[in-house]
């Protein structure tokens, strides 16, 4: 397959430390920090463990600013550390949380958090997950990711440190799933391709010229997920799948000519691995993110409560399609920037969280953000990063453009040309 993150992870699954669905799996509970427990994966995540108290212990809890839900939190799971960004926030939990609770705060919190337990869950939203993802894997932990934006803007530094013994293990039901399939591929060069499947969000079949009036709470409206106002987003606009594909690049070492995104409205069928004598594998399952967090935390073993099981007495129907490339561009867009390579995916994914933010502000149009991203990848100052310094700047850099490009945009009550 290449020099995937996850591949030995993925080959190797059932011959670490005696596991598989049959049996083994660790001695004792495995302890685990939640980065960004307050967020959708994170809540979820807290499910996952309340519902397996036995396989897992919390050492630490972290989030931006939602102290109280924090304080529940670390009242139902007694962690050893909570994190909070905002200081004000931080004050408010050493007011309402025992005296053997370490809390800190600041811009370095989410880090601090990430360096302790055996298994982190990066469930941060964004661009700002790729230095906790960084953090955990330099002190050798196994990471649980649900933060693509890590392996978009920063592959080659979360590469680097990956060096230090860590593993990633995503969270993403579609790389979760491809993860899975791949315990089917044990020799070198069988795999063919990776099909990531897409619902096609809540604008599925529509034309480009249907789009043109599109209002922030119709692009909330995801058939089939609940999640965040960023990602739900992503999933309106095929975002997301543009993000995946880079991301199932580098997991799994797979060229992007050998991955494809194809339409699946049920969101069953989480994703596939074509092998080489035309077998597929396919990971199916009702649409519940508690599964593949379950799957991440618990890996190399599977958790004996099954979220997501599918009653087939039910299923009518599976539908597959293609997508269409030229309504939801950004797909293209951020398939573009991942074969560039370099610091460009960095650009095209900051410019996307700029242009997502304007249009959830009701400042640009639907439509806008496409044409935001790639107007500001055009204009991306190339280079390679080494450092997490690097892409930050990157970051920054990329912001200040998407920003500028995203005003000549502007609603019409404020002069700008919304379309």
């Amino acid at each position: 397959m290449g020099a995937g993150f996850t591949e030995a992870s993925a080959g190797a699954a059932d011959r670490a430390a005696g596991s598989g669905s049959m049996g083994g799996g660790p001695v004792g509970p495995v302890a685990v920090s939640i980065v960004g427990s307050t967020g959708s994966i994170g809540r979820q995540a807290v499910e996952v463990i309340e519902a397996n108290r036995d396989r897992f212990r919390v050492v630490a809890l972290a989030g931006r600013s939602s102290w109280k839900l924090l304080a529940e939190q670390a009242a139902r799971l007694d962690p050893e550390m909570v994190a909070v960004v905002e200081s004000d926030a931080a004050a408010e939990l050493r007011g309402c949380l025992p005296g053997g609770v370490k809390v800190t705060s600041g811009v370095g919190a989410l880090c601090e958090a990430a360096a302790i337990g055996e298994t982190v869950l990066n469930a941060i939203v964004g661009f700002a997950g790729l230095e906790v993802s960084v953090a955990a894997l330099s002190e050798g932990r196994r990471l649980a990711l649900a933060n693509k934006e890590s392996l978009v803007a920063g592959g080659d530094v979360v590469r680097k440190a990956l060096a230090a013994g860590g593993e990633i293990v995503p969270v993403d039901s579609e790389h979760c799933a491809i993860h899975q399939c791949l315990r089917s591929a044990t020799g070198a060069g069988e795999v063919e391709r990776l099909v990531i499947t897409t619902s096609g969000g809540p604008f599925r079949g529509k034309a480009h010229s249907e789009l043109s009036r599109v209002s922030v709470d119709e692009a909330l409206r995801h058939p089939t997920w609940r999640m965040g106002p960023k990602i739900t987003i992503d999933s309106s606009t095929l975002m997301n799948k543009g993000l995946e594909v880079i991301e199932a690049h580098e997991l799994f070492g797979v060229d992007y000519d050998r991955i494809e995104v194809i339409l699946h409205p049920q969101s069953v069928v989480h994703s596939m691995v074509e092998l080489v004598d035309g077998a597929s594998m396919a990971q199916l399952s009702m649409p519940d993110m508690r599964l593949p967090i379950g799957y991440a935390l618990g890996f190399p073993s599977r958790l004996p409560v099954p979220f997501g099981a599918i009653d087939w007495s039910v299923m009518e129907r599976l539908d597959f399609g293609v997508v269409d490339r030229e309504t939801f561009r950004c797909l293209a867009v951020a398939e573009a920037a991942g074969r560039a390579g370099g610091l460009v995916p960095a650009w095209m994914n900051a410019a996307n969280e700029v242009a997502v933010e304007a249009f959830l502000q009701e400042r640009v149009g639907w439509l806008d953000i496409a044409a935001i991203v790639e107007e500001t990848v055009d204009r991306c100052e190339g280079g390679v990063a080494q450092e997490v310094e690097e892409v930050v700047e990157a970051d920054r850099r990329a912001r200040e453009v998407a920003a500028e490009i995203a005003r000549a945009y502007e609603a019409p009550s404020r002069g700008g040309r919304w379309r």
